[in-house]
């Protein structure tokens, strides 16, 4: 599963990403997803100023997902739900909810974010 970060840059080709983290994307053995929290997240940012997008965000977002191959990983309640067996490690809800994401559904998490490996999520980068 992508971080938030990681999708725009993968889908900017940033020199930010790093080479594992882009080998593991490109791995056509890997499935990749990208959570409706990091569409929110993005929704969010965008519309506060924070994050510049070619296109409104309904369209650019599913656009890009489909031109990189990156299916969407539903939001379900046993997700959310993992959100009371979590530690108050990290302030960041969009991160926290990715992070249980990930435990919920034994995903790894592509992400450079130092907090989140705080956590007993399985990341790559």
């Amino acid at each position: 599963m992508l971080d938030t970060c990681t999708f725009l840059w993968i889908i900017a080709n940033a020199p930010e990403l790093s080479d594992i983290a882009r080998t593991h994307f490109t791995n056509p053995d890997h499935e990749c997803f990208l959570s409706p929290v990091s569409t929110w997240e993005i929704t969010v940012k965008h519309a506060l100023g924070r994050l510049p997008l070619p296109d409104p965000p309904d369209q650019f977002i599913p656009a890009q997902r489909e031109l990189h191959g990156i299916a969407t990983l539903p939001l379900d309640e046993e997700a959310t739900l993992y959100l009371s067996r979590l530690p108050s490690l990290h302030s960041d809800p969009f991160d926290r909810m990715l992070i249980c994401q990930s435990l919920a559904n034994g995903l790894i998490l592509l992400t450079p974010d130092e907090e989140i490996t705080r956590y007993p999520v399985r990341t790559i980068w």
